[in-house]
């Protein structure tokens, strides 16, 4: 099979990549998501970037195998449509992504869900080749997940893995889903962002936003939290206790639902804070497990680029039909 491409659709980044038929990334490329405009206008600029990707990588789009994409929202790859990916601009209704995308690129175009292919990458290529089964979970500015169960990816009727909107308290935080008691109220960034400027204006001592305006960010990036921590902000470590005690708890109750051999912990916040933060999410876990053995917990291995590499497998024929 020739190369083949991958694109990690993001609220903020687009990603892309060329993989070759080993599995190595041979062409890359990263774009701001477009904050204004429409769908039209991010299928132009994830067009851009996997045009830029294939360039590094010296092919043309056309004479790729095809081009796989991770997407936010209501996928519909027999469709070739994505819906309500409100983290998007303008993108509340249903759009023909495969189509636009493939007539820009020259090249066929199937979709899925993000948080699911970034899973399946690291089943197939990253932390959690020795297992048959594993639960992703991806702690960045929301939480998402992704299953692999018996070797093979679990969607459900469509949209399995919503592990965020496990509750964890009821009648608890408010979470930007608009429900409340959520696990993404207390660990998803935004919301931990909100509560931090909610807390700085009541007077909380922290060094949080100086630091944002410091690395000139205009949000509290993983990096900065990191930075924060290190630097012992009293207020970022209380609110990254709280997101670990939310995230102990929910994902132990996904655990003593389905088994799995293992947890794979990724997203921005996830590899930034690594494996050390996955053993304090086990630590958190364990008072909730019900088994005795609990399953193994790793911090995902391809960073950054773990869904448009996930994206490009859907390619390869190895996705939501196929084993390894």
């Amino acid at each position: 099979m020739s190369a083949r491409g991958g694109i990690d659709l993001g609220g903020t980044k687009i990603q892309a990549a060329v993989v070759d038929e080993g599995g190595s990334v041979i062409g890359e490329s990263r774009r701001p998501t477009p904050r204004e405009g429409g769908p039209p206008d991010v299928a132009a600029a994830m067009a851009a970037a996997m045009r830029e990707a294939a360039k590094e990588a010296g092919v043309e789009t056309q004479a790729l195998a095809g081009v796989g994409v991770g997407s936010p929202g209501a996928v519909d790859d027999a469709a070739g449509t994505v819906s309500s990916a409100r983290n998007l601009p303008g993108w509340d209704g249903s759009f023909a992504l495969a189509k636009e995308l493939g007539g820009a690129l020259g090249t066929p175009v199937s979709l899925g869900n993000d948080v699911q292919v970034a899973t399946d990458a690291e089943f197939h290529l990253g932390a959690g080749r020795p297992y048959g089964s594993l639960i992703g979970v991806f702690w960045g500015t929301g939480v998402g997940g992704g299953l692999i169960l018996d070797g093979r990816p679990w969607l459900g009727r469509h949209a399995a893995g919503e592990i965020g909107h496990m509750v964890v308290k009821m009648d608890g935080a408010h979470c930007p889903c608009g429900r409340r008691g959520c696990m993404e109220a207390y660990a998803g960034r935004a919301a931990m962002e909100a509560k931090a400027r909610h807390e700085h204006e009541k007077g909380e001592k922290t060094d949080l936003f100086k630091l944002m305006k410091h690395h000139d960010k205009d949000r509290l990036t993983s990096g900065i939290w990191a930075r924060a921590l290190d630097h012992g902000d009293k207020l970022a470590i209380h609110l990254i206790d709280r997101a670990v005690e939310a995230l102990g708890a929910g994902i132990a109750s996904a655990v003593n639902l389905l088994d799995p051999e293992a947890v794979v912990i990724g997203g921005g916040m996830g590899t930034r804070l690594g494996q050390p933060m996955a053993d304090r999410i086990a630590g958190a876990m364990a008072p909730h497990v019900f088994f005795d053995e609990p399953p193994d917990v790793r911090v995902a291995s391809l960073g950054d680029l773990g869904g448009a590499i996930g994206a490009s497998l859907r390619v390869a024929g190895r996705d939501s039909s196929d084993g390894r």
